[in-house]
C-alpha cells in the first residue's frame, strides 16, 4: 500500500510538472504553476525559506520522499530503471556511498550559487536538467504531436486543436540537451539512480537530513533470510543484504525493498537506536553517532553555504511586410543581452534564474530561446526572429519558480523599459531607396518611433526613423517587422538596469 501510494503522488507530481514545461496555451501554469515553486533550488533562489523549511521538515519525518514523489528528475529515473528492469530483473547492487564526490560536488555547487555563477551551478541541478529535457526534447513531440491533431481537426471542422510552430530554438542547447536526456536515461536503465546516488547536490543534502528523519524502512535481522531480493531491487543501491543494513543517506523511501521482502523483514517506522548501532558496525557502516569527522566537516560546510547564500540573496532582494527578399532573419549582436520585464537587471536575473527553460515554453510570441553565451549558458535571453514582446503578455513572469523574473501586471509591463531601439541607417530599405517603408513607425505600441526626412532641409530624401529613447520600452516591434534582411535596420539593445518610464 505505502508503494502505491508513493506511486500515484508520484505520477501525479511528474505529469503535472513535465505538462507545464509542454503546455503552449497558458492554461495549465494558472492551475499548477505553484508545484515548480516546490522544487527546491528555485524555491532556494527565490528566498522562500518556508518552501525549502518545508522540505527539510518533511525530509525530517519520512526520509528522502521529496526525491521519490517531487523531484521530476528523479521519478524519471524511476521510470527508465522501471524499462531496466523489463530487461534485467533483479540486476542493482549495493554500492558504497562515495561521501568524497558527493560532499564536494554539494560544496562547489553551493560556492557556484553564492559567486553568482548560476550558468555552472545549473548543468548539475536536478529540476534544471530536467526542464531542458523536457523543453527541448519532450516539447517538439508533444507539439508534433498536437499538429497531427489539429490537421485532421480541421478537416473535420473542428477547432479544438490548433497548428502551432515547431522549431528548435538553439541548436547547441538541444544537442546538450540530448545528451543529457540520453545519459540520465542509460543510467537509470543500467544503475538505477545513479545520478542522484554521485552527483546531485540536492539528493546529498537532502541525504545528510535523511539520516536523522523520524520514519525509516529498516531490517529485521531476525526475520531476515539474506536472499539478497531487496539489494537487487533497490534502484539506490543502498541496502547491504549481507550485512542487513541500508544508507539512509541515498534511501529515497521508494518502498522496492518492502514491496520485495517475501519474510516480512523490512518494514517503515521508527527504528530504535540501538538497532541503528548494532547495524552501524558491521562492515563498519555508519551511523548518526558514528559519523566520521570529515562527513560532518563536509555537512556543515555544505550548509553553512547554502544559508549564507540564502542570507545574501534575501537581502538583495529587499534593497534592491515583405518588401524585401524573403530569407531568414539573423540576431544581432546587443551588447548587452535582453532579459524580460520583471527581471529588474541583468546581475538579478542571472544570479537568480536556474535555466530550467519554463519561461522560454510558455513564451506564446516565440521571444525567450537558452542562450548559447558561455556566461549565461542555457539561461534564457530574448530575440526577436520570430516574434515581439507584446505588452499585455506577462507569461514568463507568471511562471517564474526562482525569482528571476517577478510578476508584473500588464500595466507595469508597459511602463518598463528592458532596451532601447537602435537604428542602422545602412540596412534601411528606405534610406537606401528601395522602398518607402515605415513599418516600426507603424507597430511601435509605444509611439517611440517617428518618420522623418533623412535631411531636414529636403524634403524628397527618404524617410527614416527617429527613436525617442524616453518612450522606448524595447519590446521588440521594430525589431520584428523590419523587412530588412539578414539583419533588420532597427534592433534593441538591452538595459543592463530596467527602469520606469
Amino acid at each position: 500500500m505505502l508503494k502505491k501510494v508513493r506511486i500515484t503522488l508520484a505520477v501525479i507530481f511528474s505529469l503535472l510538472i513535465t505538462l507545464l514545461f509542454l503546455d503552449f496555451t497558458g492554461a495549465l501554469h494558472a492551475w499548477f504553476g505553484w508545484m515548480a515553486k516546490l522544487q527546491f533550488l528555485p524555491a532556494l533562489l527565490a528566498s522562500n525559506f518556508i518552501v525549502v523549511a518545508a522540505i527539510v521538515a518533511i525530509t525530517l519525518i519520512f526520509g528522502r520522499v521529496y526525491c521519490s514523489i517531487i523531484c521530476p528528475l528523479g521519478v524519471y529515473q524511476d521510470c527508465t530503471s522501471w524499462i531496466g528492469e523489463k530487461i534485467r530483473k533483479n540486476h542493482f547492487r549495493y554500492r558504497k556511498n562515495r561521501k568524497w564526490l558527493r560532499y564536494s560536488i554539494a560544496v562547489v555547487f553551493a560556492v557556484l550559487l553564492f559567486l553568482g555563477l548560476n550558468w555552472i551551478a545549473i548543468l548539475i541541478a536536478p529540476y534544471s536538467i530536467y526542464g531542458r529535457i523536457a523543453s527541448n526534447i519532450f516539447a517538439p513531440v508533444y507539439q508534433s504531436i498536437n499538429n497531427i491533431f489539429a490537421y485532421f481537426a480541421e478537416r473535420w471542422g473542428s477547432y479544438a486543436f490548433y497548428h502551432v510552430d515547431v522549431y528548435i530554438k538553439s541548436l547547441p542547447i538541444f544537442i546538450i540537451s540530448l545528451v543529457y536526456f540520453i545519459g540520465i536515461t542509460l543510467s537509470g536503465m543500467f544503475s538505477g539512480r545513479g545520478y542522484c546516488n554521485n552527483i546531485c547536490p540536492v539528493g546529498t543534502v537532502l541525504g545528510i537530513f535523511a539520516k536523522y528523519s523520524l520514519l525509516k524502512p529498516h531490517i529485521d535481522t531476525e526475520k531476515c533470510k539474506s536472499c539478497g531480493l531487496c539489494e537487487k531491487n533497490c534502484r539506490c543501491s543502498a541496502i547491504d543484504s549481507e550485512s542487513k543494513t541500508i544508507d539512509y543517506s541515498k534511501c529515497v523511501t521508494c518502498f522496492n525493498c518492502i514491496a520485495k521482502c517475501n519474510h516480512g523483514a523490512i518494514s517503515y517506522g521508527r527504528v530504535k537506536s540501538e538497532v541503528l548501532r548494532v547495524d552501524s558496525e558491521v562492515k563498519g557502516v555508519e551511523s548518526p553517532e558514528n559519523n566520521s569527522t570529515t562527513s560532518r566537516k563536509m555537512f556543515l560546510a555544505t550548509i553553512a553555504g547554502l544559508a549564507t547564500f540564502s542570507a545574501v540573496k534575501a537581502q538583495e532582494k529587499i534593497v534592491d511586410g515583405g518588401l524585401a527578399i524573403i530569407e531568414d532573419k539573423k540576431a544581432p549582436k546587443r551588447n548587452t543581452s535582453l532579459k524580460p520585464a520583471g527581471s529588474q537587471s541583468l546581475k538579478n536575473f542571472t544570479s537568480s534564474c536556474t535555466g530550467c527553460q519554463l519561461c522560454v515554453q510558455s513564451c506564446e510570441n516565440h521571444v525567450l530561446r537558452p542562450s548559447t553565451k558561455l556566461e549565461n549558458l542555457m539561461q534564457p535571453e530574448m530575440s526577436f526572429e520570430h516574434g515581439y514582446c507584446r505588452p499585455e503578455c506577462t507569461a514568463c513572469s507568471e511562471v517564474c519558480p526562482a525569482g528571476a523574473i517577478r510578476k508584473v501586471s500588464r500595466e507595469e509591463k508597459s511602463s518598463i523599459q528592458i532596451g532601447h531601439a537602435v537604428f542602422i541607417a545602412k540596412n534601411c530599405v528606405s534610406f537606401n531607396g528601395e522602398a518607402e517603408c515605415g513599418n516600426c513607425a507603424r507597430r511601435c505600441p509605444s509611439g517611440a518611433i517617428t518618420m522623418m526626412h533623412s535631411d531636414p532641409d529636403d524634403e524628397s530624401s527618404p524617410m527614416v526613423p527617429i527613436v525617442n529613447q524616453e518612450r522606448c520600452i524595447g519590446c521588440g516591434a521594430c525589431e520584428h517587422v523590419c523587412p530588412a534582411r539578414p539583419f533588420s535596420a532597427i534592433y534593441v539593445e538591452g538595459n543592463e538596469v530596467h527602469r520606469m518610464i
